[in-house]
């Protein structure tokens, strides 16, 4: 599908060319190219602007300056939502963000953060890098005009913050929660209300009462979001992000405009800034719970009925999407590449860190 076309006869890209008078074009000066970045994250959130202004430096750095790039947080040029919409109109020039929070553009952008009982951050670099996952990416670019890279990592994100101790699949019934993706619409199916919050929105939304309960990444950035001065009851696995992954998307446009020097710039400072963000977050959570526990917090884990539930849910929620080509070849790859990875993790890292706990006390 050429990507004018299909943007012509969008509503979103309707809505993003209405909006064109009010987004700066791309800068130039003495030789030098200025990019606008829009995030979907509000800035100083922690860990995922990081990563943004991680990658944003890094390019700038790595160029000499030559191409510099202009992050803008989400609301102080777009909302956090709109970024998609005004990369692929060509109004704004890249923009970082989780890819799942499209899936109503494509439900293929999903197994680019993450999906129901889905990969590790180890098993996603796997597939991504050498599993044909970037060739996917790209795939769905070329329909969306973008060329994206993978750009920072959560790793595996909490199962959330509740105001009543989960005791079975019953307590999702009615319950306001906040959850994007298609982990969000796995609970719907357990008769929760979805609620799809950016993450600067979330806090306000729980003190009022807006929602009952919230999943965001993890204990640090949890703890950094104050989520602990309301609610007391912390689950510390989640089916739903298991290595959630964000990305850096150029227009793509933009991006063939570009030098090739610029180019693999942009690809490597992408990758730079998810191997770092993965190990800010994984560096930071054990001491971040640790005093999350010590200030009262309640730390639990789902019991296997609720388990169970999610797994049925979360096939149908995988299975509602099945029959258009591009989603069925995303997912078959990615299932593949997820079961190879497993079958030897499991019994070397896996098997290691068992025997690890068991024999030096855990």
């Amino acid at each position: 599908m050429d990507r004018r076309s299909f943007l012509k006869t969008s509503a979103m890209g309707g809505t993003a060319a209405a909006a064109a008078s009010t987004l700066a074009a791309p800068a130039y000066a003495q030789g030098n190219r200025t990019l606008t970045l829009v995030t979907t994250w509000g800035r100083g959130l922690a860990g995922v602007h990081d990563a943004a202004q991680r990658a944003a430096d890094t390019i700038t750095a790595m160029s000499g300056g030559s191409l510099t790039i202009d992050l803008k947080a989400a609301g102080e040029l777009v909302g956090a939502f709109e970024v998609f919409d005004a990369v692929t109109s060509g109004q704004a020039d890249m923009y970082h963000g989780a890819d799942y929070y499209w899936i109503n553009q494509h439900p293929g952008y999903a197994f680019f953060t993450s999906v129901p009982f889905g990969m590790s951050p180890q098993e996603i670099m796997n597939w991504y890098y050498h599993g044909g996952g970037h060739e996917f990416h790209d795939e769905l670019g070329s329909i969306f005009g973008l060329k994206s890279f993978l750009a920072g990592n959560t790793g595996p994100q909490a199962g959330g913050w509740f105001a009543n101790e989960v005791t079975g699949p019953e307590s999702f019934q009615g319950l306001k929660f906040r959850m994007p993706g298609l982990g969000g619409e796995t609970i719907g199916r357990m008769g929760a209300s979805v609620q799809n919050l950016p993450g600067a929105e979330v806090y306000q939304a729980l003190a009022s009462g807006a929602i009952d309960g919230t999943e965001w990444i993890g204990p640090w950035a949890d703890e950094k979001a104050g989520f602990q001065e309301i609610t007391k009851f912390y689950y510390t696995a989640g089916m739903h992000e298991p290595g959630a992954a964000l990305s850096l998307a150029t227009n793509l446009d933009v991006f063939e405009s570009l030098s090739p020097e610029h180019q693999k710039i942009i690809e490597i400072a992408s990758g730079e800034a998810h191997q770092w963000n993965l190990s800010q977050f994984m560096n930071e959570n054990g001491a971040a719970l640790q005093r999350l526990q010590a200030g009262g917090v309640t730390v639990l884990e789902f019991p296997d009925s609720v388990w169970d539930a999610m797994g049925t849910a979360a096939v149908a929620t995988m299975d509602e999407y099945a029959g258009d080509d591009v989603y069925d070849r995303i997912r078959a790859s990615y299932n593949q590449s997820m079961a190879d990875s497993s079958s030897w993790i499991s019994r070397s890292e896996g098997a290691y860190r068992a025997q690890r706990d068991r024999v030096m006390g855990g």
